[in-house]
């Protein structure tokens, strides 16, 4: 039998509190790592809230069944009390066919009433769902905004800053390991957004989490693309001048 690979939350959780740990001791009092911080308290609270997603609401299921049953029932007795052999014999065709033609708009309603109450879980887990997505997102564009004026070529090719040139005090080394920071949170939330596709099958759901990889892995793209110019422009820096 096949082995089932899903992603583990616990250990997406630990990933983020050790990435956490290695920039806060890399750039303490930085900005990225309150967003890291942030961001590892966001990995706990998702891993909880899967796990509480990916249980059945027995209340709610108990009481929509009651709610159908009782529903049933009241139709069941309604057409008990109705004398249908004397209607029948005192109708004619048109008043039987208006007749039949309300008592099937009235079973379209009843289905509709139940259809929706048997969907209430799928759409309430939906909804808080799809608030949670909306989280990661945001957190995906705080992340792009922190590497926004990091660039690699001011850092190697040096240039008289104007007035309002952003502080840029890191080296070769440290931007390096910033950029690569910033790449590895893009990554996790992605993993992160994907936890809530795990176990459901809704298609509105899928496609959110779509969105989500989709934009961190073209922010990371961006981001990478800036390591690869801080490597190929040191690689052409003389060596005395690194």
């Amino acid at each position: 039998m096949a082995a089932t690979h899903v992603l583990d939350a616990e250990k997406i959780v630990a990933t983020v509190a050790r990435l956490h740990d290695r920039v806060a001791e890399r750039f303490p009092q930085s900005g990225l790592a309150r967003v890291a911080g942030d961001l590892a308290v966001t990995a706990r609270d998702t891993a909880a809230r899967v796990e509480r997603l990916s249980r059945p609401y027995y209340g709610l299921r108990l009481l929509v069944a009651a709610a159908v049953v009782a529903g049933a029932a009241a139709q069941i007795y309604v057409a008990r009390l109705i004398d249908w052999t004397a209607v029948l014999r005192r109708a004619d065709a048109v008043a039987i066919s208006q007749g039949l033609d309300s008592a099937v708009n009235l079973l379209l309603l009843a289905f509709a009433a139940v259809l929706f109450l048997w969907t209430l879980e799928t759409r309430l887990k939906r909804g808080r769902i799809l608030k949670a997505l909306f989280e990661l997102r945001s957190f995906a564009h705080v992340v792009d905004m922190h590497q926004l004026t990091k660039d690699p070529t001011v850092v190697l090719a040096g240039g008289a800053p104007t007035a309002s040139s952003p502080a840029r005090p890191m080296t070769e080394f440290e931007l390096s390991r910033y950029l690569d920071y910033c790449a590895e949170m893009l990554a996790l939330i992605a993993k992160l957004a994907a936890l809530y596709a795990g176990g459901v099958q809704d298609p509105a759901v899928i496609a959110a989490v779509n969105e989500v990889e989709a934009l961190t892995s073209d922010l990371g793209r961006k981001i990478w693309q800036k390591i690869m110019i801080l490597s190929r422009l040191a690689e052409q820096q003389p060596a005395s001048g690194r």
